[in-house]
């Protein structure tokens, strides 16, 4: 019997405050809107184990079209954690990673946003310069810049 196999990965789902915000913050990395609708009902709660639900979703992708970030902003039932102030070492998902052309440029453009550079841009080896920020609303982003690619 063949071994059923992993076709690709669709998106990865951050649960937001406010879905205008990120929007916005995610649109200033690259990030274009493909959509946004309300998700709700018994079914949707029977998917996520939270019964009856209202949700509100935007996805955005990136400018290669291959990955997607789901934002979910639930307007019933309420949020009951906030995970976004985690060290970077907690346990857990945490963070999204971004390739960009120029990272020196994205930080400043993002810091002017109200992101705050976590620890700093470094260098590894002569492949990349990385960082990590924390975006609106405390959301974890790691940046990548690939050397020998860019524009500089």
């Amino acid at each position: 019997m063949a071994k059923n196999k992993l076709l690709r990965m669709d998106n990865v789902g951050i649960v937001v405050e406010s879905l205008d915000n990120v929007i916005s913050f995610f649109e200033e990395i690259g990030l274009s809107l493909e959509g946004r609708a309300t998700v709700e009902g018994e079914w949707a709660g029977r998917v996520t184990g939270l019964g009856s639900q209202s949700v509100e979703i935007a996805v955005m992708v990136t400018p290669d079209g291959h990955s997607r970030l789901e934002l979910s902003q639930f307007l019933n039932p309420a949020t009951i954690s906030d995970h976004r102030n985690s060290p970077i070492n907690a346990l857990g998902y945490l963070r999204v990673m971004f390739t960009v052309e120029d990272i020196d440029e994205m930080v400043s453009r993002l810091t002017k946003r109200g992101a705050k550079l976590v620890g700093e841009v470094v260098q590894y080896e002569e492949s990349y310069r990385l960082c990590y920020i924390r975006g609106t609303e405390g959301i974890l982003i790691g940046l990548a810049e690939e050397l020998g690619n860019s524009k500089k």
